[in-house]
């Protein structure tokens, strides 16, 4: 009884260690794949998603602009037709 509690065991602690070495493998592949998808993405002509949304947001605020102007020569327009 006692030599089968110790084959338990041992199998016990021999799948414990084989999980703590495979999480140790997928980190590592994890981290070289991260690795190597972030030098090819840096020898890509890409941008960042923080300059995406900083040209994003002037593209807005230049849309806004011109139809507050497009507005302002509008109404211009008018006041000088109506003399």
């Amino acid at each position: 009884m006692t030599a089968e509690n110790k084959i338990f065991d041992d199998v016990s602690r021999l799948a414990t260690s084989a999980l703590g070495v495979a999480q140790n493998v997928r980190e590592e592949v994890e981290t070289l794949v991260r690795q190597r998808l972030e030098r090819a993405i840096s020898e890509l002509d890409v941008v960042s998603r923080e300059e995406f949304d900083t040209v994003w947001a002037m593209a807005q605020e230049a849309r806004t602009e011109n139809e507050e102007l497009r507005a302002r020569i509008e109404a211009l327009e008018a006041a000088n037709k109506a003399r």
